[in-house]
């Protein structure tokens, strides 16, 4: 990862380019594609109705997503290029663990309110009501975004790159879960078990929950766990319809 690093810091401005949209087509294509697997792999736990075939703007607005994700990686890379970001590259384990943690529960309570703000009345139909025409999700509904949502939740995650400095390892790692908390509360099936929320690890954002969200957009608005939705009075139980589904056996 050290050079890596390097060659970052050392890439002109076309490379940078290159990388960062090769490197975004790979995670659309391994989200979709793992996604689209864990569908049918699980086509008997649906916890929403099935979505309607793939539209000419869907295609659309995911592909627009990735080339404004690829942008938001270019940006990150010249402020890492000047200093702005600071990525550590030695450092005991336990710094890496704590950059996850605090990456992980900051990113969740910042796009927590980022979504609140973006389901306000003035905001929702210029920003989020593209992400919300299509209430039945599937994995690429994950990247059907306005631009303007897309640029706001990269611009967050910058600030946050901006404000504390991070092991490439922590912010790696966050990074990977990120992807794979976006494509499980995508899928429009349930891969985790019937009673998880009633376990210990109920707390944690699933499938269902934001499936949840799709039906209902006053409630659910967390993406890694139930904890600000719990702590602002904005959680709610599984619809019927989504119980329905998971009831039956597999």
């Amino acid at each position: 990862m050290t050079l890596i690093l390097e060659h970052v810091r050392a890439a002109a401005l076309w490379q940078l380019v290159a990388w960062s949209l090769a490197l975004n087509v790979v995670l659309f294509v391994a989200s979709v594609a793992l996604g689209e697997l864990a569908v049918r792999l699980l086509a008997r736990r649906r916890c929403c109705q099935p979505a309607a075939a793939v539209t000419g703007k869907e295609m659309a607005l995911s592909a627009t997503c990735v080339v404004l994700n690829a942008g938001v990686t270019v940006v990150g890379a010249l402020l890492y290029q000047r200093g702005w970001i600071v990525v550590l590259t030695e450092f005991p384990l336990w710094r890496a663990v704590l950059d996850f943690v605090v990456l992980f529960f900051v990113m969740d309570l910042a796009m927590y309110l980022l979504h609140r703000v973006a389901h306000h009345r003035s905001i929702y139909p210029w920003v989020h009501r593209t992400h919300h025409d299509y209430e039945n999700p599937r994995p690429l509904t994950l990247f059907v975004l306005n631009p303007f949502e897309v640029l706001g939740f990269g611009g967050l995650w910058l600030i946050v790159l901006l404000a504390y400095p991070v092991t490439w390892l922590g912010m790696t790692a966050y990074l990977a879960l990120n992807l794979a908390f976006g494509t499980i509360g995508h899928l429009g099936v349930e891969p985790f078990p019937r009673d998880w929320a009633s376990g210990p690890l109920g707390w944690i954002a699933t499938s269902s929950f934001h499936a949840g969200h799709h039906g209902d957009r006053d409630h659910n608005y967390g993406f890694y766990t139930l904890l600000w939705d719990r702590l602002f009075g904005t959680a709610a139980a599984l619809e019927s319809a989504c119980r329905a589904e998971l009831s039956k056996p597999d």
